[in-house]
């Protein structure tokens, strides 16, 4: 598909880049890696170069100049976007969501490290998760019927508590559009870093790394988490945790919620 759209493009860049995606006929998967790889580069670089501005996170620089240049590259083509992500894009970036999997498995090691902490405090921290687990779904589930979504925004919305790479796969399972459940995972990710440090001043968890940890892991995910390890070890090692514990909690709870709404 993609071979046919470079031969009827009038851009020159567009004849290369059909070269380029031609060395295996519909299963090229240069593309899709070399892309999701330099964006990230440029918001790591971003990030760098403005002292950590939230707004230059790498995650939300990737996405957003990732959708940019498939949507420029796509007008290139005279496509629309969907057909040329389908075509150009899904077969490396598949391969760059498939580490997402043993990345977001690895948060298991602080769990480990730090299993003194679980097993003191086993009782509140998974209470504590799975209320406010309960509680946030109620929230976005009336929040998103209040401004007017669909049964699928809505179950888009619902798994986002959770880490991106179990987010997603919840999301489909329950109706919902994968894409729309990854990027409200970024925001979210991008706006608790921004607001990290007043979040914890307003809540007075400044002499409660536990709590803070938690917070930060929970609504951050892994730019949460990050945040949380500049802050302190402790807090670094509970963020760790629980991004495991509450994708477990998402992964039992939002199904039910879903069936019990009637997303299902």
């Amino acid at each position: 598909m993609i071979l046919e759209l470079t031969q009827t493009s009038t851009y020159p860049w567009a004849k290369w880049l059909g070269d380029a995606l031609s060395v295996v006929p519909g299963k090229n998967l240069y593309f899709g890696i070399f892309l999701s790889i330099i964006v990230f580069l440029i918001g790591q670089w971003l990030f760098k170069i403005s002292n950590g501005f939230f707004l230059f996170q790498p995650l939300f620089v990737g996405m957003v100049l990732g959708i940019f240049v498939l949507w420029l590259m796509a007008k290139g083509f005279h496509t629309d976007i969907a057909t040329f992500y389908t075509s150009a894009y899904k077969p490396g970036g598949d391969l760059i969501f498939w580490f997402l999997n043993p990345a977001t498995i690895a948060f298991a090691v602080p769990l480990y490290e730090r299993n003194d902490i679980v097993k003191r405090f086993f009782v509140e921290i998974f209470l504590s998760l799975i209320v406010g687990t309960v509680i946030s779904l109620y929230a976005i589930y009336y929040l998103s019927r209040l401004f007017g979504l669909s049964a699928q925004g809505i179950a888009s919305m619902l798994p986002q508590a959770a880490t991106t790479a179990v987010a997603m796969p919840i999301s489909t399972a329950i109706g919902g559009n994968a894409a729309v459940t990854a990027m409200a995972c970024i925001l979210n990710a991008v706006i608790i870093y921004a607001l990290a440090n007043w979040l914890i001043k307003i809540f007075h968890l400044n002499a409660d790394p536990i709590g803070a940890g938690l917070g930060l892991g929970t609504a951050g995910h892994t730019v949460g988490s990050a945040k949380a390890l500049q802050l302190g070890s402790v807090q670094g090692s509970m963020a760790s945790i629980s991004v495991v514990v509450i994708s477990i909690v998402v992964d039992l709870v939002v199904p039910p919620f879903a069936h019990l709404m009637g997303l299902m």
